[in-house]
């Protein structure tokens, strides 16, 4: 009996998807980048895993500011599109982040904008992490940037409805056995799509938990892109900077 595709496999590798998330904003995720680079400050040589890199925008900006990047991501179409931005010093393979790609290889792994918690069995984000830092040389860096939960629950709009290229998206999103769903609706050339996005509604006390189990050491936690710290009430982001 063949396993029903995950939700991640089919919407990511979508051209709805990017259509959708088409207007993110590159100035926000360049400065948190360059946030990122003050505060870490790695070195000409070290390498850099973008884990769950997608088309590869952050990977490519990184590289461009000399570092030596490996971008991988599940999505066989993302992958396609950010190998034409490869060279010397950036790479970009397709692979699951429940396996180890390159074992003790990298300086520091990045997972950002909330590419965390997706599985549906629990486990299975542990066993993420722990091939993110087995991923990690001794003493090297892992920064996970995810919502801060309590306050996304706490603002989700239920129903929202956004036109994008002619295309009408329908949104709703809730809270369901433990995760954030939302499910996008629409009609494109007469065909009705829908898909879904499931996101396990991690507090900072399951990630405390999953640290302990990865041997990771808590370092910093910022709030937001800013690099501020993090306040469980107002921050938007939980960014977590751990050590192996």
């Amino acid at each position: 009996m063949t396993q029903p595709e995950e939700w991640f496999s089919t919407w990511f590798d979508s051209p709805y998807y990017h259509l959708l998330y088409s207007n993110r904003d590159e100035q926000d995720a360049h400065s948190f980048i360059d946030n990122l680079l003050t505060y870490l400050h790695p070195k000409p040589a070290d390498k850099i895993l973008d884990l769950a890199c997608g088309k590869g925008r952050h990977s490519v900006y990184l590289s461009r500011k000399g570092y030596d990047v490996t971008g991988i991501d599940l999505s066989e179409q993302s992958i396609a599109y950010a190998k034409q931005f490869e060279n010397e010093r950036l790479h970009f393979s397709r692979h699951d982040m429940r396996e180890v790609y390159k074992p003790a290889h990298f300086d520091f792994v990045l997972n950002l904008f909330t590419s965390f918690g997706y599985f549906d069995n629990e486990t299975e984000n542990v066993v993420a992490l722990l091939a993110a830092a087995d991923s990690l040389k001794h003493g090297g860096k892992l920064v996970i940037d995810f919502m801060n939960t309590e306050k996304t629950i706490e603002h989700l709009v239920a129903h929202e409805e956004k036109t994008v290229h002619g295309i009408q998206f329908n949104i709703t999103r809730g809270v369901e056995n433990g995760f954030i769903v939302k499910t996008i609706s629409f009609t494109d050339q007469g065909q009705e799509y829908q898909f879904e996005e499931r996101v396990r509604a991690l507090r900072q006390e399951d990630f405390m938990e999953y640290f302990l189990m990865a041997k990771l050491r808590l370092v910093d936690l910022f709030g937001d892109y800013k690099l501020t710290p993090y306040c469980r009430l107002e921050s938007e982001r939980m960014i977590y900077v751990l050590k192996k």
